[in-house]
């Protein structure tokens, strides 16, 4: 089977499907990888095709478009924001895709691109998508997020409340996506999207554990497979420095991967005012470019590293929130601190909460608070008690292998229905 993935973004939404076709080429498949030239080095060593998509960016363009995405107050405005971003060079992707949608037997996209949908359709190929957090996932348990939610009443007028959220919200998001690109679709022949929510694909995976987060009932085509993990290579360099730092022991690792934000120098000042003297942290620098203005023997910055490699070190992990971190420290089986920014972030920082395996800091004011955050973390066992149970059941899980599985079943079932469909017959007259 010859399979086309494609997302855009940041290492979050790229590095889950690097994972996830190198998992494919093992199941004997072929695979091409439609994304920017940013990744294309991470790609090409995972032994996939790459294809090269705009925008031609560098990193330094990826972290002011990320800077000024923080800077949006709701997911809505966010979302609209990605697609502004995305429209001066989405008529070219969707021209560039011609080409591989012809010559691939499957697209699998990442869930923020729901147009790619109807493209696939409009070559008759099967289309699949990935959600990497489960809070788009429509349920009559609970409304979309920022929805009040009915408390005290029957269960089912209740989850038709739910119900009928889920479709107003797939509705503003419908519009949103509408609204910016919605003339460039009319150009290229394509209709505006519909159920950006409520039906992103026949089939949308879930790459998140399903033992620990597949808790509300949903319709059967959002399957929950489990994690799509991808590492970089491990440094034995970078290892001998890690070990000569920590001289044996834990200590606190501050990673905020590829969120940015406004003043990072104003913020890093006001942590290292509050950080503890004598107290070890590792800081890894990531897209925001986190560093210490005055050198202090107890604080390390290190560059972009395999976060199983770097984890490995930790006490405790505070980071964003974003999903590939938040899988990371799970499968470390250490306890994280949560200091979320923007879109799904949120959630996880409740998820971390709900599983007992760590607390969370709002944002305006976590470098005053984070030395008492961490001194209760690591006071706690419980936490690192729960983390540790936590990692051994997703160590039984296999996200690529049951994701690869999904997926082929569900090319042979489009294709035993393409088959099964009888042949139109032409109209002489």
């Amino acid at each position: 089977m010859r399979v086309l993935l494609t997302s855009h973004g940041s290492t979050g939404d790229i590095f889950p499907l690097i994972g996830y076709g190198k998992a494919l080429l093992e199941a004997g498949h072929e695979v091409r990888y439609a994304t920017a030239p940013l990744y294309q080095k991470d790609i090409e060593k995972a032994g996939l095709g790459f294809v090269h998509m705009p925008p031609d960016w560098g990193k330094e363009i990826f972290a002011e478009f990320m800077r000024e995405l923080n800077r949006a107050p709701l997911p809505l405005l966010q979302l609209r924001h990605i697609y502004k971003g995305a429209l001066p060079f989405m008529g070219e992707i969707l021209e560039r895709m011609g080409p591989e949608l012809d010559w691939c037997d499957a697209i699998v996209s990442s869930y923020f691109f729901p147009h790619y949908r109807t493209l696939a359709s409009l070559h008759g190929k099967p289309f699949a998508t990935f959600a990497f957090c489960q809070n788009l996932i429509p349920t009559p348990e609970r409304t979309p997020e920022m929805i009040p939610e009915l408390r005290g009443l029957p269960a089912p007028l209740q989850a038709k409340w739910n119900l009928m959220w889920w479709r107003v919200g797939s509705w503003l998001v419908d519009s949103v996506l509408n609204s910016v690109c919605g003339e460039l679709f009319k150009e290229h022949g394509l209709p505006p999207c519909k159920g950006f929510l409520t039906a992103p694909a026949d089939l949308c995976l879930v790459a998140v554990s399903p033992a620990l987060m597949d808790t509300f009932p949903h319709e059967d085509h959002f399957k929950f497979v489990g994690y799509l993990r991808w590492q970089a290579e491990e440094s034995e360099e970078v290892e001998r420095e890690l070990e000569a730092f920590c001289e044996g022991k834990e200590v606190p690792v501050l990673t905020f991967g590829s969120v940015t934000f406004d003043d990072t120098h104003t913020i890093m000042s006001r942590f290292l005012r509050s950080w503890p003297h004598g107290k070890k942290i590792i800081i890894q620098s990531g897209w925001a470019g986190l560093s210490v203005e005055i050198e202090r023997p107890e604080i390390k910055v290190v560059p972009a590293m395999s976060h199983d490699q770097l984890f490995r070190h930790a006490s405790v992990v505070i980071h964003h929130g974003g999903a590939g971190t938040t899988a990371s420290v799970l499968h470390a089986g250490k306890p994280q601190i949560i200091i979320p920014h923007i879109a799904d972030q949120e959630w996880f920082a409740s998820e971390v909460k709900r599983l007992k395996v760590g607390r969370r800091i709002k944002k305006r004011r976590w470098p005053e608070k984070l030395p008492f955050r961490v001194r209760k973390v690591e006071s706690r066992p419980k936490y690192r008690k729960r983390a540790e149970e936590l990692a051994a059941i997703l160590h039984e899980e296999n996200g690529r292998e049951l994701s690869v599985r999904a997926l082929e079943d569900f090319v042979r079932e489009f294709n035993e229905r393409e088959e099964a469909e009888p042949p139109e017959i032409a109209n002489d007259e």
